[in-house]
């Protein structure tokens, strides 16, 4: 397809910049959804794809590239891939937002810190990209701080493993996904919609649906498509301009923020095992980055 971004196996700095105010948004989501905390986590997520087609369809408009998007719909390779990472999307989100709105929102941490070293496991073996002996050591450090996790919850931590999951494979999979990172995530809600759309209907007409319930559920819910969107578009534009590895370091960020949110602003109780951790996940970030950051500020 014409005029299609490519993925670069470098990192950028207008791809850095994208992916740290993606990863910075969604570190203040929980404070949205803690807001809808009574509504189902699988309400939450419909309403999510529903308000997210309109604004994803009016950022296509403005930069006139809706041809694409036709091309995509008609051709089934595409559409098969996109279904696939609209899987992986819908069920992170359903996992994300069941850990927040339950009083979770430390494993929901968890998965994030999580999902770098999966990442990068997976930029490793599948896309073949190096690691120094300092990225090594960076990713160890982390690893000993999520093993601390784990062993002190006494059991799995299947929210945490399964955000890990859907999202490291979905931040692959996007990237070989064959279109542009804006066309691709209003592919992708497309997709979702009908599902979503049914579901929030039987709701309706069962009476049982939140939405029109009161003002405030309605703006909320309709408002999940801007919280859902605008990251989720700056991330996709991110994506394709840093590599696999590096965008798994950069997601720090964000279970960093939630950990703080979970503990200071929702009571939720931190125990020894995270006292531990915290500072052994920062260190290996600290470690990981250093070389990056020296890399960008050489002159090209």
């Amino acid at each position: 397809m014409a005029n299609t971004p490519q993925t670069r196996n470098e990192d950028t700095p207008q791809g850095l910049a994208f992916a740290v105010t993606a990863y910075v948004l969604w570190g203040f989501l929980p404070l949205y959804m803690k807001a809808v905390a009574h509504v189902p986590a699988v309400e939450i997520v419909a309403h999510r794809v529903i308000w997210s087609v309109p604004l994803a369809g009016l950022v296509l408009i403005i930069l006139r590239r809706t041809k694409d998007l036709r091309a995509a719909l008609l051709n089934p390779r595409m559409l098969m891939m996109a279904c696939v990472t609209a899987a992986l999307i819908s069920l992170n989100w359903a996992t994300y937002v069941w850990a927040v709105t339950s009083g979770n929102a430390l494993d929901a941490a968890l998965g994030y810190y999580i999902n770098p070293l999966f990442s990068i496991a997976l930029g490793a073996i599948l896309l073949r990209e190096p690691l120094t002996r300092m990225q090594l050591v960076a990713v160890g450090l982390a690893a000993l701080g999520v093993a601390v996790l784990i062993y002190k919850a006494g059991s799995l931590p299947w929210a945490a493993l399964g955000m890990m999951v859907t999202w490291g494979f979905y931040a692959f999979f996007k990237r070989s996904l064959p279109i542009g990172p804006n066309q691709g995530f209003l592919l992708e809600v497309l997709i979702l919609l009908i599902p979503a759309l049914g579901y929030v209907l039987w709701l309706g007409a069962t009476g049982t649906g939140h939405f029109g319930a009161t003002a405030f559920d309605t703006a909320f819910l309709a408002g999940a498509g801007i919280v859902t969107a605008v990251p989720l578009l700056i991330y996709a534009n991110g994506a394709k301009l840093v590599r696999l590895s590096t965008m798994g370091i950069l997601q720090y960020i964000a279970p960093t923020m939630i950990f703080l949110i979970a503990i200071f602003l929702f009571g939720e109780e931190i125990d020894r095992g995270r006292m531990i951790a915290f500072p052994l996940i920062w260190a290996g970030l600290v470690v990981y980055s250093v070389p990056m950051v020296r890399q960008l500020r050489r002159p090209a």
